[in-house]
């Protein structure tokens, strides 16, 4: 492996993870249900205490993000970002189930970044949100490069 180009990576301090969650917007929340997997790319928002997702539910959706959120004992979500020379990323594992807080409009809007709709009209869209218990926490980037 003499011509295989590569960088070192290590891991991320506690306070270092929580300086990029918090500065973070978005990833992928991978959800199971026996041998079968799911993933969903969503924002999330993290304010150093909760770890919520803004998940939308459609009438005609078929409840398949549903069937998996209900269904995952563990969830494990991904943020990252990724350059030729610079990387980082952070797994967050853990349980993940309905938050029961209260927020308005003005709130959603300022935790979570506009939502993109998909062939759908907005009146048909509801969210729920969801919070995701920071069990395990990994975090990786780069230091330098070969």
């Amino acid at each position: 492996m003499d011509n295989v180009e590569y960088v070192y990576t290590t891991g991320m301090t506690e306070s270092e993870i929580d300086e990029y969650l918090q500065a973070g917007e978005h990833g992928v929340l991978g959800l199971a249900h026996e041998n079968d997997a799911y993933t969903i790319p969503l924002s999330y928002h993290y304010d150093g205490n909760r770890f919520l997702f803004r998940v939308s539910e459609h009438d005609d959706d078929g409840s398949e993000k549903g069937r998996f959120l209900e269904s995952t004992e563990t969830a494990t979500f991904v943020c990252y970002a990724a350059s030729t020379n610079e990387s980082w990323s952070i797994h967050v594992r853990g349980t993940i189930e309905n938050w029961e807080g209260d927020v308005d409009e003005r709130t959603l809007n300022s935790w979570f970044q506009p939502f993109r709709l998909f062939d759908e009209a907005i009146e048909d869209v509801e969210f729920t949100l969801y919070e995701l218990q920071m069990g395990t926490v990994i975090g990786r980037k780069t230091v330098g490069q070969a």
